[in-house]
């Protein structure tokens, strides 16, 4: 269910420019991201992935969602059919109000216009919201993923994660093809 809210009308959804990049840290609490953050952008730049935000006029950065278009992990993206959601998130303030469902909605509807046949994301299994929201999309689980991965902080440092998640997928559909 999608909230109809008149400060989500006025919410601008637009591709992450490379001058936008310090702005998806919000203000420090992800900058151990940045250079994942580059990368992700530069892989953009190849086509290979996708940037989108969602932008508050007067205010700024308030949502955030990447596409990897293309990975080597070819289960989640193979460059032509299926896609891989992750980094999304909505600012705390501003949850609950349409943002996030406006913003993954612009996102499958870009990507059935690339030809994109389905979506596949990982959801922490702690984070209730999110699989319920997800669900709520048209989303259903399809496995377990174990979680561990790392990443090169903004020291330089490699940093392992594990976060044991449900693996969701969704078939988009395209009016077009039926």
């Amino acid at each position: 269910m999608i909230i109809h809210d008149p400060f989500t009308a006025q919410v601008i959804f637009r591709h992450v420019e490379e001058a936008d990049l310090p702005a998806l840290e919000w203000e420090g609490t992800f900058s151990h991201f940045r250079r994942l953050y580059q990368d992700v952008f530069q892989a953009s730049q190849r086509q290979e992935a996708l940037l989108w935000m969602a932008e508050a006029p007067g205010i700024g950065l308030i949502g955030q969602l990447f596409v990897q278009l293309l990975s080597a992990q070819r289960e989640l993206a193979d460059g032509s059919t299926r896609a891989y959601i992750f980094g999304f998130r909505i600012r705390p303030g501003y949850r609950g109000r349409g943002v996030g469902s406006k913003l993954l909605v612009q996102v499958e509807d870009d990507l059935v216009q690339r030809g994109y046949e389905s979506v596949i994301l990982n959801v922490n299994q702690d984070n209730q919201l999110a699989q319920k929201f997800y669900t709520r999309h048209g989303y259903q689980v399809v496995g377990f993923e174990p979680g561990k991965w790392s990443y090169i902080d903004q020291f330089g440092q490699r940093q392992m994660v594990n976060e044991p998640a449900w693996r969701m997928e969704k078939r988009l559909t395209n009016s077009e093809k039926v």
